[in-house]
């Protein structure tokens, strides 16, 4: 909102890598300027910063109370994670339209830094989900008398590195399964299928190699896959809610009955996405790999 002699309230972060992205993590310092430009001379109470950090989740379903009536339950929750507030002119008061503490500020571009530490206790990833969301914010305000206050929001993104070189994330997984095909009252041979990775933990650009071994005993054509889901897991009131969705996935030629296929090594791509969240207790994001026919 841009009022009288206001021509603009911008904020920018003092950023902490090359692309010029604001990116930080727990413990880091955000910093940047509050930017106000003037047309003329203003009369101001005060010039305020309001900083959050919090998850929250959302979603609704729909309960039948009987003889044909139905409600809406909402389900919500919230964690906060931080919550700062500093004044850079001014004073704390600004319900009143008193003359007296004014500051003026003359006609052109001000700049008003500041600066706040993020907690030093892990912080949930930057997320934005189907039913939840995890969001960081400078709010800054601008009060004059007798005007409605002047407001900007700037969002800025955190990130908790997750360490894949820690043993339990360096360990090989491996699985084996074997089904049987039916068709009404015909029963088919089984498909059997062992897979192995060589790590649990990977970050988005790389590949993940896959070793798998696929029979077909059965009388069908069957066709190898693998495939990546993220799930994303939301709480509110003791009831959860889950969204599976996929994200990368390949394909292995036909496998007609009989035969049998061998990966050494198929690699699958993970394309860009958000990390997992596993400390946060409103909102869980996790990946899995699946491999079968």
């Amino acid at each position: 909102m841009v009022l009288g002699k206001v021509k603009s309230l911008t904020i920018s972060f003092d950023c902490l890598n090359d692309s010029n992205v604001p990116v930080y993590s727990s413990g880091d310092t955000v910093s940047g300027r509050v930017n106000l430009e003037v047309t003329g001379e203003i009369r101001v109470k005060s010039l305020k910063i309001h900083a959050r950090g919090h998850a929250k989740v959302r979603w609704t379903e729909s309960r039948n109370a009987g003889s044909n009536t139905a409600y809406t339950q909402n389900y919500t929750e919230e964690v906060e994670y931080f919550n700062h507030k500093d004044i850079l002119i001014g004073h704390e008061r600004d319900d009143d339209n008193s003359e007296e503490g004014l500051h003026i500020i003359h006609s052109g571009r001000h700049e008003y830094a500041f600066s706040f530490e993020l907690p030093q206790t892990p912080l949930a990833t930057s997320f934005e989900g189907r039913h939840g969301s995890v969001r960081y914010w400078v709010k800054a305000e601008l009060h004059r008398p007798w005007l409605l206050p002047v407001k900007l929001k700037k969002e800025f993104t955190v990130f908790e590195h997750i360490d894949i070189n820690t043993p339990s994330l360096l360990s090989p997984q491996a699985g084996t399964k074997e089904k049987t095909l039916c068709c009404w009252f015909c029963t088919s041979g089984p498909i059997s299928l062992s897979a192995k990775i060589e790590r649990k933990g990977y970050t988005p650009g790389e590949s993940i190699q896959i070793f798998a071994e696929i029979e077909n005993c059965s009388s069908r054509m069957v066709v190898p896959k693998a495939a990546i889901y993220q799930t994303q897991a939301f709480y509110a009131k003791g009831k959860m809610k889950e969204v599976k969705q996929l994200v990368a996935n390949l394909r292995g030629e036909s496998l007609s009955s009989g035969k049998t296929e061998t990966w050494n090594g198929k690699q699958l791509k993970i394309p860009p996405v958000s990390p997992s969240i596993l400390d946060c207790s409103i909102i869980r994001v996790e990946y899995s790999l699946m491999v079968g026919t």
